[in-house]
């Protein structure tokens, strides 16, 4: 067994070098996936809340459907969620709009699992690398003697190269998967604002237009 090891990390660092390649750029595919999600997603939430709650304030349902339309990020899907379950009561709103949260979060967080991964564990791999690297020099230092000490010291100065380029991938990932996680934390967050406010609006007994465009509309659809 020992022997069969032995080979292995004789090989040197050479197919780690490839496998860190290999994670870089799959890293750069993932962050760049993750930025045009993220871009597509982008809102200015203080003024949607405005209009939306300007809208319900007016209990103009048809306005604050078309703001939610034409908002294309999760907040407004969620809240877009709510307003269609509007006439099934609070308790039904609240279960739609969570469940539609917990959809786009789950959309969201798509392959942020492999930034995280390889900024933690890139690095060991690139240590890995070196020392495979090492085992191989002083390997070569035994079968060479002492005139292969200059040979030796080469390729120690090779093998230090993965610990490097295994820094050099965990950097950037791990810089990506903290600038998403905080993204995705303030869309969870504004969401959950939305959600609150569509609850204050459907419990608060002192709030009749709202209830009264409800009531208006739900007695159309009947007549229909």
């Amino acid at each position: 067994m020992t022997e069969v090891f032995k080979k292995i990390a004789l090989v040197g660092d050479v197919w780690v070098l490839w496998l860190l390649l290999a994670a870089s750029v799959l890293s750069l595919g993932v962050i760049f996936e993750r930025w045009w999600v993220f871009r597509k997603n982008q809102l200015n939430f203080p003024e949607f809340l405005d209009k939306l709650t300007g809208a319900l304030e007016a209990g103009n349902l048809k306005g604050a459907r078309k703001i939610v339309e034409e908002a294309p990020a999760i907040e407004a899907r969620v809240a877009a969620a709510g307003l269609r379950n509007l006439f099934k009561g609070s308790v039904s709103v609240e279960e739609a709009m969570t469940s539609r949260l917990v959809l786009e979060r789950s959309s969201l967080e798509t392959n942020l699992i492999i930034l995280g991964t390889l900024g933690n564990n890139a690095p060991f791999v690139g240590l890995f690398g070196t020392v495979l690297g090492i085992i191989k020099a002083f390997n070569d230092l035994s079968v060479s003697g002492s005139s292969g000490v200059t040979v030796v010291m080469a390729g120690i100065s090779s093998a230090l190269i993965a610990t490097a380029f295994g820094i050099l991938v965990a950097i950037p990932a791990v810089v990506a998967n903290n600038a998403f996680q905080s993204s995705l934390r303030k869309k969870l967050a504004n969401s959950q604002s939305i959600i609150h406010l569509l609850q204050l609006y459907l419990k608060d007994e002192g709030v009749g237009r709202l209830r009264q465009a409800i009531a208006a509309e739900l007695d159309e659809e009947v007549r229909i």
